[in-house]
């Protein structure tokens, strides 16, 4: 089934389900950084020349005295960064994601997890959402890297509206987070006054028979999915936004076993991000349900453009509704 099959705006309280208009994520944080730093004089954008890719500009032009380019030198970004946190700063730290969590891997770790430092890390080209730039631009492994640092919070935001709210609540969070940002065009999925904080989760849709436990990217395709199969095949499925891979909330998916299947998902590999915290959660609760685990494949694969890579992974609408409907044959 074609991802444009079926285009709706359905307004349901808080939560405004809308792929009619596709909006861009990195465009939106980058953006709403200069609203940020409105609201707190010790906001500080610091980039490796990375400015127009992470949609940084109206920061640097708005306050041109807290803005900083390091050049293209992820590891001096990081170290440098810390350094104004440790003098009371609040920097926001912008690069791609891989080159986050891997050339500067050591510095996130030992110079600002380690500190516990306020300091915000946002990585665009999360998952495989930068197509075509292939493996050496995917942010593939992004998400395990930050989830195994001591006091680094993880959280990947699935539409522009959630992203603002929840840059602007970490302004007072205490410690590192790390932000996992797509390149792919999000849909709309919640109102300007829902709130988020760190450690959250959003349920969506109530399920009875089964629920997806997503995030990103595919929050909204996994709702969509979950219409079809309650159209299609009778089936009461639910859908929880995991916005907060770590500190993960753990009410959200006990509520989710309860139901007995889980399809769980996230744009990254199958190992180590969103689906293994889900799954490490379940065992260590004692729950034996159906459950399916869907991300990249454990090895490097062709570029492509995205679209065509979830189709490959089963991470677009109909990869979702087949992997719930495998879990009651």
């Amino acid at each position: 089934m074609s991802e444009n099959t079926r285009r709706m705006v359905i307004n349901m309280g808080n939560m405004i389900i809308d792929n009619t208009t596709k909006e861009f994520m990195r465009d939106c944080v980058g953006q709403h950084m200069s609203v940020i730093g409105e609201k707190d004089s010790k906001v500080l954008v610091v980039n490796a020349d990375l400015m127009k890719t992470c949609r940084n500009s109206s920061f640097v032009e708005k306050y041109p005295n807290r803005s900083f380019n390091v050049g293209i030198a992820e590891q001096n970004l990081i170290s440098f960064a810390a350094g104004l946190a440790h003098e009371g700063f609040k920097p926001y730290v912008f690069s791609m994601a891989p080159f986050l969590s891997m050339r500067a891997c050591e510095q996130c770790r030992t110079d600002v997890a380690y500190a516990n430092l306020n300091m915000k890390i946002v990585g665009a080209y999360s998952g495989v959402s930068g197509g075509i730039s292939g493996a050496t631009h995917w942010g593939m492994e992004d998400c395990s890297i930050f989830v195994s640092m001591p006091n680094m919070s993880v959280i990947e935001f699935s539409d522009t509206n959630q992203a603002k709210s929840i840059l602007e609540s970490t302004l007072e969070h205490e410690g590192p987070v790390y932000f996992r940002v797509t390149v792919e065009p999000t849909y709309r999925i919640y109102s300007e006054e829902e709130h988020f904080e760190v450690g959250g989760s959003k349920e969506l849709k109530e399920g009875s028979d089964g629920v997806f436990l997503c995030s990103g990217v595919l929050v909204a395709k996994a709702l969509e999915a979950a219409r079809i199969l309650e159209e299609e095949k009778g089936l009461s499925i639910g859908v929880t936004d995991m916005y907060s891979i770590k500190p993960i909330d753990e009410e959200a998916i006990l509520k989710a076993a309860k139901t007995g299947h889980i399809v769980a998902a996230q744009d990254h590999l199958i190992h180590g991000g969103l689906c293994s915290v889900i799954s490490n959660t379940l065992a260590q609760k004692g729950f034996g349900i159906r459950y399916k685990a869907l991300g990249i494949e454990d090895k490097f694969n062709t570029m492509a453009h995205a679209p065509a890579l979830y189709e490959k992974f089963g991470l677009d609408i109909n990869g979702l509704k087949e992997a719930m409907i495998e879990l009651f044959d």
